[in-house]
């Protein structure tokens, strides 16, 4: 299906939705347990993520875009203009803006799976850009992607930004990276994010704001599974944490119980004992070597990086080689 609103088009490639039944059942029934992160975003769980962003603690999201900011005539150097600019993950297409007002691209190709939320953020971003042509595609981006704007000779230049990369395993990252190398094809670019490794202090405080929004998010995916699956957690009765585990360069979030209890999901039952816990997310960090490394592997020549004055953060500028 395709509807065009002027230079808005949404296309729905009908992704698999998760099957957020199955899927908790097998993450609970496994030692050690576990339950996706892509999860946490019900509405609730985006509302709260946004908060976490504007947290004095979550350095993440303004300082990636205080990097793009200060290097953004060398960034646009980089991507060159009239490109095809397509982004993983777009969300509400806020990160994007800036650039593709410095870039202006022949088309944005925003990827989701949340339908209703991508064409809702598309058609505004078509509201505020009225000369892009936006080609809004609804599937799951971390699968091979046929575009359907195909902008003969435009280089194509993905856009991942957020360190969203560190949620996946380094062996998934790479694979996670092929694929986009695939997609702008050789010569074509990646503009990403990537968080840096750094004193343990602050990251643990990153994710441990004291607001408490952090815990808030991570407790909200027991109240989704209890509203969905008709589970009966007691989401008071676990606490949020989150650790940088340095020997695997991660921070890891986990839900843990508090007391002996039982937990009941269509018709299964699961036992928890005081202190077991649910492992709900990974967020691996590297350094500037660490993540070119993984981007060599995967087809790409690291071209430029940018990092902000305190090292926290990265953004990196690599080429496909599509030789891989």
């Amino acid at each position: 299906m395709t509807q065009t609103i002027a230079a808005f088009r949404y296309y729905d490639c009908h992704p698999a939705p998760a099957d957020l039944h199955a899927e908790v059942i097998r993450g609970l029934s496994r030692e050690p347990r576990g339950i996706p992160p892509k999860f946490f975003y019900d509405e609730a769980g985006s509302r709260l993520f946004d908060a976490i962003c504007a947290t004095p603690e979550y350095y993440p999201a303004r300082v990636e875009t205080g990097i793009i900011r200060r290097n953004l005539l060398e960034i646009v150097a980089c991507v060159g203009s009239g490109s095809l600019l397509i982004e993983p993950g777009s969300g509400d297409c806020r990160k994007v803006r800036e650039l593709l007002a410095a870039i202006r691209p022949r088309a944005y190709v925003p990827v989701d799976i949340s339908g209703a939320w991508l064409r809702q953020a598309a058609r505004r971003l078509a509201e505020e850009f009225p000369w892009l042509d936006i080609h809004a595609v609804c599937a799951d981006f971390t699968a091979p992607l046929d575009l359907p704007c195909r902008a003969d000779g435009a280089r194509r230049v993905a856009f991942f930004p957020g360190s969203s990369i560190g949620n996946f395993d380094p062996g998934q990252a790479v694979g996670f990276l092929s694929h986009l190398a695939a997609m702008v094809r050789q010569g074509g670019g990646l503009l990403i994010g990537v968080d840096l490794k750094k004193d343990a202090a602050v990251l643990n405080a990153a994710y441990n704001d004291v607001q408490g929004l952090t815990a808030a998010f991570n407790r909200n995916l027991l109240v989704r599974i209890n509203r969905d699956l008709a589970a009966n957690f007691e989401v008071r009765r676990f606490s949020h944490r989150a650790f940088y585990n340095e020997a695997e360069g991660r921070i890891e979030m986990h839900l843990v119980s508090e007391t002996r209890q039982r937990v009941l999901i269509g018709g299964r039952c699961f036992d928890f004992e005081p202190g077991e816990g649910i492992h709900t997310e990974n967020s691996y960090k590297y350094t500037v070597a660490q993540f070119q490394e993984l981007a060599e592997q995967a087809g790409f020549e690291p071209v430029r990086v940018w990092t902000d004055a305190d090292g926290l953060f990265s953004v990196h500028y690599l080429e496909a080689r599509g030789n891989v």
